[in-house]
């Protein structure tokens, strides 16, 4: 036999060996990774009188990445209304997530969206165990199938095999992990020709933004986005070095917050009324003020601190001494300061015993401890309980619990300056509405959310560039409470209200 021809044929087998040595190696690898666990239970809710019956899965899928290598276990809990008479209804389904990064999505789906909700004591604190667990009659789930998610490193989501934490902990990552979720939830549920919405709160409109192009440029078009307590450009909310911006949206929420404690002499006819007013002091003559820097006269100083000081509730001395420029975590500690009080940043109508007078900054947030307990102890005990999840699982509600937890907030065609964030998924949503004019953008706003402040949102909105006939898209809507608006249970029945009529428009 000719030798090259013999080599050639033993390199040849050689290679045919290890290539199947390898695929019969990643075959097994893959075999012993979990498959994932998923506990059914059959539930209900009634909502206008009406019975919906509704087959329920909570647990994991088994997350594959672009080339169906298992990368993560992924935590879900779907509702599907279920019917004799029309098995195979082709309803609406909303993919739901609260923010952080990263918390679980119990928020939302024990506040408002899923078939039974917690009664607190909004804006007190509820008194602890045994809670009140209760039908929701303000639920979604007779117009949309849901499915509340939880992200790579809360609920019961963790990586497998060879992917880690860091391959899901930042901005684009999180959006790819999501929306290999979604796509392949899709295609299991046999959804792909319903109508698709997303829903998120806080940090989860941020995602929202550039999960919406994400899943667009996949051929997944949304039918509308639902942004609860929005934000889309982080930097406004952190007060940077050399940055007005921080201020001048969040004043707004500090003059509502003043109007609802009576911190003022003249409160208007009404808050809307009252908030006209303030934005026009915002932009005619505040933003002109903190932009001449040291350059305003003494007298123009005095006479914008006066009126920060009508409109806030803060002392003009105050107002002089901060040189104009307030931070939301001051202005916590100091509005009901004298009271031995601090107002609450999630909700500005809670308030809680201020536990250091001295201090600049407030220390806790009052709606946060008065709502977290009810809310945690309440669902975990449905969740075990009522979802049938395996006792021996545990549900993280936050990745705070996380050992070295950190988020990567790169984002593309964004930039990270002065170890503070300066990014943004606005530029995401804008690409996304001008490639699909038919996207509605629904965005929920709280008047007393002092996280994530109305003005900002409004300031992003006017500066995307959208002609006017596009930018009628994007419906805004106020509630009289804060980040959950949820909580306030008239703000409840108008979030309800609002979400029907949204996807009643948006579905057909």
């Amino acid at each position: 036999m000719d030798l090259n021809l013999m080599k050639t044929q033993c390199i040849a087998a050689a290679l045919i060996f290890f290539t199947a040595s390898s695929f019969a190696q990643e075959k097994t690898d893959q075999k012993d990774l979990p498959p994932g666990e998923i506990f059914t239970s059959t539930q209900s809710v009634t909502i206008n009188g009406k019975i919906i019956n509704l087959a329920t899965e909570a647990g994991t899928l088994q997350l594959r990445d672009e080339n169906d290598k298992p990368i993560a276990l992924f935590g879900f809990t779907h509702y599907k209304k279920y019917s004799k008479a029309s098995p195979n209804e082709n309803r609406p389904i909303v993919f739901a997530f609260n923010g952080g990064p990263l918390s679980a999505s119990f928020w939302l789906h024990f506040g408002v969206l899923g078939p039974k909700r917690i009664e607190i004591n909004d804006p007190d604190y509820t008194r602890p165990a045994p809670y009140k667990v209760v039908n929701n009659e303000f639920s979604i789930l007779d117009k949309a199938d849901l499915v509340m998610i939880d992200p790579i490193g809360v609920g019961f989501s963790k990586p497998i095999g060879e992917a880690k934490w860091e391959d899901f902990w930042g901005v684009d990552q999180d959006v790819r992990s999501i929306g290999l979720f979604i796509e392949q939830f899709l295609i299991r549920a046999e959804k792909f020709n319903a109508p698709k919405y997303l829903l998120g709160e806080s940090y989860g409109t941020f995602r929202n933004a550039a999960l919406v192009k994400y899943l667009q440029d996949k051929g997944i078009a949304m039918n509308g986005v639902i942004m609860v307590s929005a934000v889309f450009e982080l930097q406004h909310l952190l007060f940077g070095p050399g940055d007005d911006m921080a201020y001048l949206i969040h004043f707004p929420t500090y003059a509502a917050t003043a109007w609802y404690h009576n911190k003022l002499e003249e409160k208007g006819e009404s808050l809307e009324s009252f908030l006209k007013g303030v934005r026009s002091f915002t932009e005619n003559e505040y933003a002109p003020a903190l932009l001449k820097g040291d350059q305003l006269s003494p007298q123009e100083k005095g006479s914008v601190a006066q009126k920060l000081a009508d409109l806030s509730g803060l002392d003009k001395s105050y107002w002089l001494k901060a040189d104009l420029r307030v931070k939301n975590h001051e202005y916590f500690q100091e509005l009901l300061r004298d009271e031995g009080l601090t107002v609450g940043r999630l909700d500005a109508r809670f308030t809680g015993k201020n536990e250091d007078l001295l201090s600049q900054s407030a220390i806790t947030d009052p709606q946060s401890d008065a709502i977290s307990p009810p809310y945690i102890s309440a669902y975990k005990d449905y969740l075990y309980n009522d979802l049938k999840v395996r006792k021996d699982l545990t549900y993280t509600t936050s990745t705070g619990s996380r050992k070295d937890f950190k988020w990567d907030w790169g984002h593309s065609g964004n930039v990270i300056w002065n170890a503070q964030v300066s990014v943004s998924t606005l530029p995401d949503m804008t690409s996304a509405m001008k490639r699909n004019p038919n996207l509605k953008i629904l965005i929920l706003n709280g008047y007393y959310d002092l996280a994530t402040v109305f003005y900002g949102v409004e300031y992003s909105i006017n500066h995307m560039g959208l002609e006017p006939e596009l930018k009628k898209n994007i419906i805004m809507k106020y509630y009289e409470a804060g980040h959950m608006m949820y909580t306030h249970k008239p703000s409840m029945q108008q979030f309800k209200n609002d979400v029907d009529e949204f996807i009643d428009q948006t579905s057909n």
